[in-house]
């Protein structure tokens, strides 16, 4: 399972990094295949241990915030493994070159 997801503290002023970085340090640290991106970031795992990890990152930015927005995308396919790298060389085989990424 694919998840994108992305916790934004909405009153800390201008800035939000510094929270952002607090929550791709807990994403790190959990072991689970990830790729962060300018708008958010995409883990794969299983459904539990993946939605245990949004609900602790989101937690996480509660305590350093009094508002967080957390927007989640899924993409379900059992028994398709290691999709984080796949899809994205499925469409590089697709055009035939690489892309940016």
């Amino acid at each position: 399972m694919l998840v994108q997801f992305s916790v934004v503290p909405l009153d800390t002023g201008e800035s939000i990094s510094e929270g952002v970085a607090e929550v791709i340090r807990m994403v790190d640290e959990s072991g689970l295949p990830y790729k962060t991106n300018p708008m958010g970031t995409v883990v794969e795992g299983g459904w539990e241990e993946v939605m245990a990890l949004v609900r602790k990152c989101h937690d996480e930015a509660l305590r350093g915030a009094r508002r967080v927005l957390t927007s989640i995308s899924i993409d379900d396919r059992p028994g398709k493994p290691d999709r984080i790298t796949g899809k994205v060389q499925s469409i590089e085989k697709k055009l035939g070159r690489e892309i940016k990424k």
